[in-house]
């Protein structure tokens, strides 16, 4: 079982820096992915209300006979959720759905700077978070001014801020804001739908080290310093994608991947997303 290391939140939590995404993974078989993911090595699983499978993620961590205090669990709060109370009866529904008495963390899904709730939401986060019902809160999709208002106004800044992240979207500046406030980078769709594998900077790598482009893809937003989430069901795949932890990327390899980047997103501008 591979030892993956943890990423330290600023609130004195950690993270596990390498976890498994449950975006997209039907109902049906949540439960059976989870559970194999956490057979495999996997102690985070990251989740959300709008992925409504998250009776199967409870289900999956029972079946799979890992103590809870050994798994980190992620949900969110949807777009149509926000504002105090909403926030709340989101947080509590989750808890009771995943059948876990506190989540690890807790992000906000997405600002929508449109219906200007995400203050709002964020200072519920805060009182949530300090009755216990969260070890720690954070948001998903945030742009540099959607942190600063939240952090001017209350005081509190997020431990993580996760936001679509690949070779061909590569978010610097993101990434670098972050850092200025000590927030960890989660990556969505770590990797780009594969749109990179083909890349000769991905595919020198995978010669030289006999891993595939996927593994080549996750080393690298690890030597970055990003936790990533990445996602698959199939058993023989969960354990690839796990086994990264034995080779390194050069620093002239890691500057050809850098190249790469072309600002090309597969999801939606946080600035202007609304979808409810």
């Amino acid at each position: 079982m591979p030892d993956i290391p943890d990423l330290q939140f600023h609130d004195s939590h950690s993270i596990p820096q390498l976890g498994f995404g449950i975006w997209q993974v039907p109902p049906e078989i949540a439960a059976d992915a989870v559970q194999s993911a956490l057979e495999t090595g996997y102690r985070l699983i990251d989740g959300a209300y709008l992925y409504l499978n998250e009776a199967g993620l409870g289900e999956g961590l029972r079946r799979s006979g890992v103590p809870r205090e050994d798994v980190f669990i992620t949900t969110k709060v949807w777009n149509n959720e926000q504002g105090r109370d909403k926030a709340r009866a989101s947080v509590e529904r989750s808890l009771k759905t995943i059948g876990v008495d506190q989540l690890d963390l807790v992000l906000i899904h997405w600002p929508v700077p449109s219906q200007d709730l995400y203050v709002e939401t964020w200072r519920a986060f805060v009182e949530m978070r300090d009755e216990g019902l969260m070890r720690s809160i954070g948001v998903s999709n945030f742009n540099a001014d959607h942190l600063e208002r939240i952090i001017g106004e209350t005081g509190e800044v997020p431990v993580l801020n996760q936001i679509e992240l690949n070779p061909e979207l590569q978010q610097p500046e993101m990434r670098a804001v972050n850092a200025s406030h000590n927030i960890v980078t989660q990556a969505w769709t770590p990797l780009g739908n594969g749109r990179s594998f083909d890349a000769d900077a991905i595919r020198a790598v995978s010669e030289r080290t006999g891993k595939s482009p996927a593994q080549v893809i996750i080393r690298w937003h690890l030597q970055l310093g990003n936790a990533v989430i990445p996602r698959s069901v199939k058993l023989a795949r969960q354990a690839e994608n796990l086994d990264v932890f034995d080779f390194t990327i050069t620093d002239a390899e890691m500057a050809d991947i850098s190249r790469l980047d072309v600002g090309l997103r597969t999801g939606p501008d946080p600035s202007v997303f609304k979808e409810m």
